[in-house]
Order: C-alpha cells, then sequence, then structure tokens
C-alpha cells in the first residue's frame, strides 16, 4: 500500500513538472527584469536568454539560462563561458544570431557550419544543441533558404531543434511561417522549433497599440503552447515599453506569463 507521504511527494513532483515545462522564455538584457516578471506568475516562463554566452545576472528558480554563440567576434570567450553556464545548468546552447541578417551575425552558410561543428558541437553529449537563429526573410540566402544550405554543410552537428524569428502583420502570417518551419526542420530529423524573437512588425521599438498586441500575444501563445513541434519560444522582449513599463510588469507581460 502507498503510504499517503509517498503520495503528497509524487504529487508535488508533478505539481514541479507541470510548473517548470512552460515552453515560454524571457529574451532579455536587464536579468532584474527577468526576475520582476517571474515574480508576477510562478512557473509561466521556464528559460532565457540574452543573445550572450554570460547570463550577467541571477536568473529567477526555475528558469535555464541558455547561452548562445552570437557571432564571430565571440568565439575568443565562448569555451569558458559555455563550460560555466553547464556547470551553472544550462541545458541547451543556442548558435548564432540572425547570420543570414547582413545587420546580425551575417555569416555565410556553409562558414556557419564550420563554426558551429569547431565551437558548438563538441558540447552535443552536455546539452541539447540548437541551429543558429534565421530570420523570417524570404530572399534566396536568407531565412529557410540560408538554413538549407547550412543544414546541407552541418549533417553531423548533432542539432536537436531549429530556432527562428518572426516579425509580421498577423497572426496568421506567424501560423503560417511555423508550419513551413515545422516542415523544414522535419526534413533534416529536426523534431522541434524554437521562436526564440516574435512580434508584430509595428512593435520593434516598443508596444505601438496595446490591444492590438494583447490579442496578437494570446492567439500565438495558444497555437504554440498546444503544438507538439513548437519546444519553446520568447517574445520580444523582456524590457519596458515591451512586456513592462517602468520597471513593472504590464498588461502584456500579465498575459504572457499567464
Amino acid at each position: 500500500m502507498v503510504s499517503v507521504s509517498k503520495l503528497v511527494t509524487a504529487a508535488l513532483v508533478a505539481v514541479s513538472a507541470a510548473a517548470s515545462s512552460s515552453k515560454r522564455g524571457a529574451a532579455y538584457n536587464d536579468a532584474s527584469l527577468v526576475r520582476t516578471l517571474a515574480k508576477s506568475k510562478s512557473g509561466g516562463m521556464s528559460w532565457s536568454y540574452n543573445w550572450d554566452m554570460k547570463k550577467n545576472g541571477n536568473m529567477p528558480s526555475g528558469v535555464e539560462f541558455v547561452p548562445m554563440l552570437w557571432g564571430t567576434d565571440s568565439v575568443d570567450d565562448w569555451d569558458s563561458a559555455v563550460k560555466t553556464a553547464l556547470k551553472d545548468g544550462s541545458k541547451h546552447i543556442l548558435g548564432f544570431n540572425e547570420p543570414d541578417n547582413a545587420s546580425q551575425a551575417n555569416i555565410g552558410a556553409s562558414k556557419a557550419a564550420t563554426l558551429y561543428k569547431k565551437y558548438i558541437t563538441p558540447y552535443g553529449d552536455r546539452a541539447k544543441l540548437v541551429s543558429p537563429a534565421i530570420t523570417s526573410s524570404t530572399q534566396s540566402g536568407e531565412g529557410l533558404s540560408w538554413f538549407k544550405t547550412f543544414m546541407s554543410d552541418c549533417k553531423s552537428c548533432n542539432i536537436s531543434a531549429m530556432a527562428v524569428h518572426w516579425y509580421g502583420g498577423s497572426f496568421a502570417q506567424l501560423e503560417s511561417y511555423m508550419k513551413e518551419a515545422i516542415e523544414t526542420a522535419s526534413k533534416y530529423d529536426i523534431d522541434e522549433v524554437w521562436l526564440t524573437e516574435f512580434a508584430l512588425d509595428t512593435d520593434t521599438s516598443g508596444i505601438s497599440n496595446e490591444s492590438t498586441a494583447k490579442t496578437f500575444l494570446e492567439k500565438s501563445i495558444k497555437w504554440m503552447d498546444s503544438h507538439p513541434k513548437v519546444g519553446r519560444y520568447a517574445y520580444f522582449y523582456t524590457a519596458n515599453n515591451f512586456l513592462l513599463t517602468s520597471g513593472s510588469v504590464n498588461a502584456l507581460g500579465k498575459v504572457y506569463v499567464s
């Protein structure tokens, strides 16, 4: 016969697992704002990243920091930083930030594959590896086109998840893009897609219309939470004028962690 104490323990474990299973993450520059956002709803987020290899501040309990090798300028400090992150509990590693974008990491697909195999793949026995985060551009040599070339040269990279960014005009456009990204990932035996930046294109410098942004976010969260191939996502972003206002969680932030 199972004791009451064991049943209680099992229940607590189940609750803890459910609380930490959120796909939602915090894309941030200021770690203190992640803590503020997390306090507003326990278990509302499970992970965070800051486009960097170092977390630059303490994360809330239950929120995994995921280090990123942003681009070629970051490789000198990479090994030391990623080892520290793994020691501190990181279970995933993110690849380059928009290597298909000339104003971001700006790395050709073949070169990116070579760098990925050199700097990230060696940690595949200690963490799940996530691809470089690509844009949603439909131009040749960018977006999914870039990713396909990258993967053709990175077959032995041990990638577990595909990372993408999306900015556009509606939830319908986001859904369409994500379905295409998921289909693309499946061709390389990648079972999940991470949307590590997303927002309406009118909100990239701050929320322009709270009601519109709220409706978009509610629809996006509902769809991504229910889709088995969406591994994780992070709204752009955990900062003032976005999910917070003057250091406090605003209405949009409450929707995000609800």
